[in-house]
């Protein structure tokens, strides 16, 4: 079964006909991959619809004349658009100024820059003989920082080629991939 095209022609009219015009969005796994950074040039827009797809799609001409965008979350199906809206709004939101508690804390998550997270503990110090790494209690912040920044790296190099692949290291990035854990 597909959705056809004159019911949601006539949503859109009836939502298009608002100030500001919404930019709209087909959930769809042809679509181009949703990415944090898509999610950062998207959240600067006021109004965004999201059409959800389901059974075997909606009709072509939603996509080539109504939708100004198709997105996909990735590299398989699910049996309607529904979650891929979620996550779509889900990572719109959190961008929103006044959502996250830290307005900066987007700028640390992974992909903020091509890169993973570096790790993070909790308490307890020490859990099961798993002990918290000795430097993140030095109070040294620079070393910190470098010990951090070489996770990341490390992290993004072993664990997602894709993304190390976009990555452009700095000189000092390069430095510290020379580098091992301990001489951080």
């Amino acid at each position: 079964m597909i959705l056809k095209v004159e019911p949601i022609a006539k949503a859109l009219d009836d939502l298009k006909s608002e100030e500001p015009k919404p930019f709209v969005i087909l959930t769809d796994p042809q679509g181009e991959i949703f990415t944090q950074a898509k999610a950062r040039e998207l959240a600067h827009m006021e109004r965004i619809i999201i059409i959800c797809g389901h059974y075997e799609g909606v009709d072509e001409r939603v996509k080539t004349h109504l939708a100004d965008q198709c997105l996909s979350i990735g590299d398989y199906v699910l049996t309607g658009g529904e979650l891929p809206a979620l996550v779509i709004a889900d990572a719109l939101i959190r961008l929103q100024s006044g959502v996250l508690g830290d307005e900066g804390a987007p700028g640390k998550d992974s992909f903020a820059e091509e890169l993973l997270e570096y790790p993070h503990y909790t308490k307890p110090r020490l859990f099961r003989e798993w002990e918290v790494p000795e430097i993140l209690f030095s109070g040294h912040h620079a070393r910190i920082q470098r010990w951090r920044r070489w996770h990341q790296l490390q992290k993004t190099r072993r664990l997602r080629p894709d993304l190390w692949r976009r990555f452009i290291p700095t000189a000092e990035d390069l430095k510290l991939l020379d580098m091992r854990e301990d001489e951080i």
